[in-house]
């Protein structure tokens, strides 16, 4: 069986807690990476920060006043913890179980009480590589429906609509309905930074989408997300493929059907 060893990203990428989230940002931007340790004065692992962290509160659709505030708190006062953990050894179904019973991003790899590595839901996808092609496809396991906004949406419109609903992502729909870009909450990062401004359109820090049809395998939908380096496409309708997208599927969304007891993965 894959191990979690096999899979995980080893090292840490690591700030203290008195860190300020301004260099917490531009960790995540420097590294490419969606959370960062938070270590002690013993430099222990004690927390976590990640990029949905980050768009904790409203910070982004007040003062600048708020602003400021946000921008001089400390990764400490910001942290996950306790950490979430899986050992080395374990399997890689036992950790995206884990992941899934706790509702968290990625687990620290301890190996004899040792941090060694992280392990995240885009790192067990690695998992289904090695398993061949799956029996089910896109829509089996897609979300029906997605967070949208206009692009002239300000950003804090489009962040409020995001925490409200739980979603990393919106999707761009323009006035006749037709997807034209998408934000994450990784895109958003310069704001907290000071690499962009503070105020604006989000149609100015859209990205194309990726694509991929509900009857694609989910072998496809894993090669295309790690391939393309990102966590979600959108699933569109083949045969209106620039009408209204039909919903999500995330690497969250193959992973907790990896981790159900009944799949191909187990």
């Amino acid at each position: 069986m894959t191990t979690v060893r096999e899979l995980m990203h080893e090292g840490l990428i690591t700030c203290s807690s008195s860190t300020e989230l301004t260099g917490v940002a531009e960790l995540l931007r420097k590294h490419n990476i969606h959370a960062v340790v938070v270590t002690d004065e013993a430099n222990r692992a004690v927390g976590i920060v990640s990029d949905t962290d980050l768009l904790a509160g409203e910070w982004l659709s007040t003062t600048t006043e708020n602003m400021s505030v946000m921008r001089h708190m400390t990764a400490g006062e910001l942290m996950t913890t306790p950490l979430a953990s899986v050992g080395a050894s374990s399997t890689a179904a036992e950790a995206a179980a884990e992941i899934r019973r706790l509702h968290v991003a990625r687990l620290l790899v301890v190996e004899d009480a040792v941090p060694v590595g992280v392990i995240s839901v885009s790192d067990l996808l690695g998992a289904l590589l090695l398993k061949g092609p799956q029996r089910k496809v896109v829509r089996d396991v897609m979300s029906w429906g997605f967070v949208a906004c206009r692009p002239n949406t300000p950003y804090y419109g489009a962040v409020r609509a995001m925490r409200e609903r739980d979603s990393r992502s919106v999707l761009v729909i323009d006035e006749r309905g037709r997807l034209v870009g998408v934000v994450t909450g990784f895109d958003l990062l310069g704001i907290l930074s000071g690499e962009t401004a503070a105020e604006g359109e989000i149609g100015v820090l859209m990205k194309p989408p990726i694509t991929i049809g509900p009857d694609a395998s989910l072998q496809e939908a894993v090669d295309l997300m790690l391939g393309e380096g990102i966590h979600r496409l959108v699933v569109v309708d083949p045969n209106a493929p620039h009408g209204p997208p039909l919903g999500l599927i995330s690497t969250t969304d193959v992973m907790v059907e990896m981790a159900f007891p009944g799949s191909a993965w187990h």
